[in-house]
């Protein structure tokens, strides 16, 4: 019974998850493989792999299986409701309607329909409802199969999205594993339509993506054209209308246009709608009780030699000014702050002697363990907690959890997809020790050409964390030479950068030399390549490339916040500050424009602040990930964004 019991609760957890990130079932019919459901359903065998991996070895009639429906051509479902009966519920302190209709997996109207007092009153703590039970019956008709489309040079996403009218949402939809950028040559899934209602490209115009919460007015007063002028330029807009993610052509415009995902970037200070008080908690280990506050001096000691005590001033530092920002856009916040001095028991302690019940979302603690802790004790409220360093596997299971850490497999990721869309043939080379030998064998798989060339090793046979000029000479080229490399030993990347700078030469045709480039690239930035030994100067010479989760913070942008802040604390806002800014103005502006921090995610696509931006992403068990990644390269003794 109790083994029925855990199998019931799994499946309920699956269906809850399933339904948040657009995933269906189905029931295995006898006779049926992995490649039929996967057509059935437009995805990829290696989708239903993914979510099913018993499916590799057997797929046995009546098995359930889970199916990431593809947006863009999925098949058309008739669902019926009857209802069954009905569940009483007592409403308890801060439940809504909203929250009650996701509980129950029905609509907020079918519960005002079955308490018809919630028409003239709002809902209050103690009310009786009826939630009606409804028996569904999904109803699934074929669709028409897609076409294979060969990628044109210099042809972007938008491009075949428009020529095929969809949005580039649903043709990333259509083909999970096309990259960030194609390549001229490359087959992708398109729709099957009739080659008159392919749309074409007219490079006199401008073209723009419809952003959510846009309405015709909107589009005017922000593109300057009337709804007449739009339904000109866009036949069947009328009958249509407007959606999120369409896209129009327009007059041609310099300042608007399609870039990437800036399109889907929303600016949440025009969304605020509530401006009911906040609540938010930041917990910190400030650890105060261990600072000397005997004389002036000792306090200063105890900052600078405290780094538990600096990171928190600093990082505190930028919520104070993110709430001061806050408080002139006329949001009201109460914000409590919390020392945990590093310590598991006061954690729980601060959790416990204070009413979090009330509280909207906590950002922190800083500390994994604490973190953990604070986490766990807060999902019994389903408090939003918001870790800014990341934390380890221990949170995967918690629903409350969102990390702004972007994951380093989308970082490793991302290098690697921009490395493959560049269209320059190119000699690629890996440079690793044997601590990387997992990555360079999977840089191996994805350039299967790649010369590789490993540390050399001592007598005892372990890495010396040094190469010599003819190990990398050996296999240089001339022309375009692309190199990962993949350490976390400082030396190692200081000897191997010095190298490759003084093999970088230009053609000088006199002397019949040829030119050799040599760019420089890694999956795992770290602190190896930070340190005091690391040149900047050979990393710009060798435009070091690679992704990250935050931009870095550039003193040259004199922001009003910079100048806020210098102003305030008379010194430039460190990482952690910045951090601190970006994260409460995020966190606040998420729950003033949307019911609360969980429906934000669905609603607000992607934000970007001072040196961060935020695409949270609901795992399929557990809490919420940040998929956004920055692409960035080292330029002229500084670091700037690359936009493929």
């Amino acid at each position: 019974m109790n083994k029925l019991i855990s199998v019931l609760a799994l499946a309920l957890l699956f269906t809850v998850s399933v339904k948040a990130q657009n995933f269906s079932t189905h029931k295995v019919k006898k006779g049926e493989t992995v490649e039929d459901i996967a057509k059935l359903y437009y995805v990829t065998p290696f989708d239903i792999y993914s979510l099913n991996p018993d499916s590799k070895t057997k797929l046995k009639p009546n098995t359930i299986l889970i199916i990431p429906i593809s947006k863009a051509n999925k098949p058309k479902i008739t669902i019926t409701k009857e209802l069954e009966g009905f569940k009483n519920h007592r409403v308890k302190k801060k439940e809504t309607l909203y929250s009650l209709a996701r509980q129950y997996e029905v609509t907020v109207d079918e519960i005002k329909k079955y308490n018809t007092f919630l028409y003239a009153d709002p809902l209050r703590k103690g009310d009786k409802l009826q939630i009606p039970v409804f028996k569904i019956t999904e109803t699934v008709e074929e669709v028409n199969p897609t076409n294979i489309y060969k990628v044109l040079p210099k042809e972007g996403k938008w491009r075949i999205a428009y020529k095929y009218g969809i949005t580039i949402k649903e043709l990333e939809a259509l083909n999970p594993d096309m990259g960030e950028v194609l390549q001229a040559g490359q087959e992708i899934n398109v729709p099957n339509i009739e080659d008159e209602e392919k749309k074409k490209i007219d490079d006199r115009y401008s073209y723009y993506e419809v952003l959510p919460k846009e309405g015709f007015y909107r589009l005017k007063v922000k593109l300057g054209v009337t709804q007449e002028e739009l339904e000109m330029l866009n036949p069947g807009l009328s009958e249509s209308g407007l959606k999120v993610g369409m896209l129009l052509k327009i007059p041609f415009s310099e300042t608007y246009s399609i870039l990437g995902e800036e399109s889907n970037r929303i600016n949440l200070i025009d969304s605020i709608s509530d401006f009911s008080q906040k609540h938010i908690a930041i917990m910190l280990p400030f650890r105060l009780n261990r600072v000397d506050y005997d004389s002036i001096i000792g306090t200063k000691n105890s900052i600078k030699n405290d780094p538990y005590l600096k990171a928190s001033l600093d990082f505190h530092s930028g919520v104070l000014m993110a709430v001061d920002s806050l408080k002139q856009l006329g949001i009201s916040l109460k914000v409590d702050v919390y020392d945990t001095k590093n310590e598991i028991s006061e954690v729980s302690r601060i959790i416990n002697e204070n009413n979090f019940e009330s509280v909207d979302a906590v950002i922190g603690p800083l500390i994994s363990n604490n973190f953990n802790r604070a986490a766990t004790e807060l999902g019994k409220y389903n408090t939003p907690i918001i870790s800014p360093t990341g934390s380890g596997d221990k949170l995967r299971l918690l629903d409350n959890v969102f990390q702004i850490r972007t994951p380093e497999e989308l970082l490793k990721d991302k290098i690697i997809s921009f490395v493959k869309s560049d269209t320059l043939k190119s000699n690629i080379i890996v440079i690793s020790d044997s601590k990387n030998q997992d990555i360079t064998n999977e840089l191996k798989r994805e350039f299967n050409q790649a010369k590789l060339v490993y540390s050399r090793k001592d007598k005892d046979g372990k890495d010396s964390f040094y190469v010599i000029k003819e190990d990398i000479e050996n296999v240089l080229k001339p022309g375009n030479n692309i190199v990962f490399l993949e350490t976390q030993n400082e030396g190692f990347v200081s000897n191997v950068i010095s190298i490759l700078a003084s093999l970088i030469q230009k053609e000088n045709k006199k002397e019949e030399i040829e030119e050799v480039s040599i760019r420089l690239n890694t999956t795992n930035y770290n602190r190896a390549f930070e340190g005091d030994e690391i040149s900047n100067y050979y990393l710009s010479k060798l435009q070091f490339h690679y992704a990250s989760g935050a931009r870095v913070y550039n003193e040259n942008d004199y922001s009003l916040f910079v100048k806020d802040y210098e102003k305030k604390y008379f010194v430039a806002p460190s990482n952690g500050a910045v951090k601190g800014f970006d994260l409460t103005m995020d966190v606040v502006l998420r729950l003033v424009s949307s019911e609360d921090l969980y429906a934000s995610v669905n609603k607000v696509p992607l934000t970007e602040y001072l040196e961060n931006k935020f695409a949270y992403k609901k795992k399929l068990i557990g809490g919420y990930y940040n998929e956004a990644v920055y692409l960035l390269k080292h330029q002229d003794l500084t670091i700037v964004e690359v936009r493929p």
